[in-house]
């Protein structure tokens, strides 16, 4: 009789390894995928609740100033004017300096988008 030799189990065919290999890479990209959505979302909500306060803080710090130059002016109308007249001079520098002000906010932005 012959001795039987031991024979590995077959490899499945290479049809089968790659569909194999692109459901796993698919899935690897869903979840790359997920993962690059939610972290946008979560930075976008709270770079929005960071702004919000921001300006609501900037709201009342501007009516504190406003009152306050009011109470010093003895008149409510030059103490909303000064102020008035702050943010008037702000608009204009900033107007001024409109290009030099974009381009680092725009790379601040893209930084921000494709971050890793």
């Amino acid at each position: 009789m012959e001795a039987k030799k031991e024979t590995p189990p077959p490899l499945p065919p290479i049809v089968d390894q790659l569909k194999e290999y692109a459901e796993t890479r698919f899935k690897l990209l869903k979840y790359e995928a997920i993962e690059g959505g939610t972290s946008i979302l979560a930075s976008v909500i709270t770079d929005a609740i960071t702004a919000i306060s921001m300006v609501l803080a900037f709201i009342f710090a501007s009516f504190t100033l406003a009152y306050y130059l009011s109470d010093v002016l003895q008149s409510f109308w030059e103490g909303f004017g000064c102020v008035a007249l702050i943010y008037l001079i702000i608009a204009v520098v900033i107007k001024l300096n409109k290009e030099r002000i974009e381009k680092p906010l725009a790379n601040l932005f893209v930084q921000k988008l494709f971050k890793k």
